[in-house]
């Protein structure tokens, strides 16, 4: 099952790409790809077992035999969300490009094989495996950014690569670390047999791995090809990057960084607090100097995934709870905020936001659709965010208060930015320029749909996703327990 989700994307995109015989065979194909694998990550979700900590659906074989490298697929509390995720946001991205005309069939291709990339971060259990998709999505995405892009395209595309690449080569390293200290690239045979480090020491392999996480999810300072990647892709490539590119890093540390390295963990926790509380304010600080719409929320961006790196520096069940909480609903909150972004510059012509205003009256229903994903950013009881936010207060607070009352005050800056964006860029007297442009279709507003659905059902009934991640966490937990008993 789990071979099926994470290659038909890919075996889908190049049959596609042979036997589709017009753009509009493309689109269809595209979503009948997609909407499958939606439905096997959830049938994959829903029979996960959580009185079992042990991976599951597991697929193992043995594949490179002379140095132990295996294709270990697994998935359990942790990774099946995020699979859910995943295959979510592969359909909305499909839905919201159905309009591309430029090298309409490459461009589905290429979007199908990043969803292959991203899907197999979360389900390898082999280090090696684990490096490898980590690496396949960056040729897609780099195409995306600098074949259908905008602005400065090219230099934003190959800013993504370089930061990417050079972060994969330290991760790299410490990966051939654990593998000469322990001589197997199982993740789990790493976690319940710690290898005696004798290359260098442990923090120098945690700090190898945690660089290459912390530029993917992004962490200030690590964080500066985002908001010029945001800007120039084309919106579903915004739509993967934000929902769930940007979640790699965060599961990378939790399923590498702190599952091999819990002592590590804990003795370094006050500086992966500091990076969360720089990373919240900064971005959110920032975001008031923005006059692009998606690079105003790629900056915004950036300051909730410091509240995901604030959870999981708590180490404690709670806000490492409410980490992962937080992931799944900036996925969906993030993703929808740039189909809106991508929806008005197609529409309005321009990102501009001193051009914008009183774009209500013409485009209600998206203009509905940026409220409730701009008040779910912002913490809004009955919606997802708050649960994520809330969960990662109450787990961090006990251990660093200071701390997590300096990342409270990002909230009362995304509650501030969010209003003032909505103000300028849908509210105000009507422009004559934008008479003539209407609201969303029936297509473009599918994808908005299938994100309010995720984020008030969540928002409402959280246990629907904090059970697993509850189950999921549970083993870290423990062997974060023991390092500190």
């Amino acid at each position: 099952m789990l071979t099926a989700i994470v290659f038909l994307p890919a075996v889908g995109a190049i049959l596609m790409a042979l036997l589709a015989r017009s753009d509009r065979q493309v689109r269809f194909l595209s979503l009948l790809i997609t909407l499958s694998v939606l439905v096997l990550a959830l049938v994959v979700w829903a029979t996960i077992d959580l009185d079992d900590p042990n991976p599951q659906w597991v697929q193992r074989y043995q594949w490179i035999s002379a140095f132990d490298v295996q294709y270990f697929l697994g998935v359990d509390g942790l990774s099946a969300p995020l699979l859910g995720l995943t295959g979510l946001l592969g359909v909305a991205a499909v839905l919201i490009s159905w309009g591309i005309k430029h090298r309409t069939r490459e461009f589905f291709f290429w979007l199908l094989i990043l969803q292959t990339g991203i899907t197999g971060v979360f389900v390898s259990l082999d280090l090696l495996l684990f490096f490898m998709f980590w690496e396949v999505e960056l040729i897609p995405m780099f195409l995306l950014i600098s074949i259908w892009g905008s602005g400065r395209r090219e230099y934003s595309a190959m800013k993504f690569l370089l930061y990417t690449m050079l972060s994969s080569a330290l991760m790299l390293a410490g990966m051939l670390v654990l593998y000469f200290s322990a001589g197997t690239f199982d993740m789990i045979a790493l976690r319940d047999a710690p290898p005696s480090i004798a290359l260098i020491t442990a923090p120098g392999v945690f700090f190898l791995l945690l660089a290459a996480f912390a530029v993917k999810l992004p962490v200030w300072p690590f964080h500066t090809w985002l908001p010029d990647a945001h800007t120039d892709a084309p919106t579903a490539a915004s739509v993967m990057l934000a929902g769930v590119m940007l979640k790699m890093g965060a599961y990378g540390i939790f399923r590498i960084c702190i599952s091999l390295f819990p002592e590590v963990a804990r003795d370094y926790s006050d500086l992966l607090v500091t990076l969360a509380v720089v990373s919240v304010l900064y971005g959110a600080v920032m975001v008031f100097r923005q006059h692009d719409l998606k690079r105003l929320i790629a900056y915004s961006s950036i300051s909730h995934m410091g509240f995901v790196l604030l959870g999981i520096a708590s180490l404690g069940q709670v806000g490492m709870t409410g980490a992962a909480m937080q992931m799944f609903a900036h996925g969906t909150i993030t993703a929808m905020l740039f189909m809106v972004a991508g929806l008005v510059y197609e529409k309005a012509h321009t990102r501009h936001i001193p051009d914008l205003g009183g774009l209500a009256s013409r485009m209600p229903l998206l203009t509905i659709a940026f409220m409730i994903a701009g008040l779910a950013a912002l913490g809004l009881p009955s919606m997802s965010g708050f649960v994520a936010e809330i969960l990662i207060f109450l787990g961090s607070f006990g251990v660093y208060r200071e701390a997590t009352i300096l990342a409270m005050f990002g909230l009362v800056l995304s509650a501030g930015y969010i209003l003032w964006t909505a103000q300028r860029v849908f509210f105000g007297p009507e422009k004559p320029r934008f008479a003539a442009i209407g609201d969303v279709t029936l297509v473009e507003a599918a994808p908005l749909a299938g994100m309010i659905a995720a984020i008030m059902v969540v928002g409402i009934y959280p246990s629907f996703v904090t059970d697993f991640f509850d189950a999921g966490l549970a083993p870290i937990v423990d062997l974060l327990g023991a390092a500190g008993g």
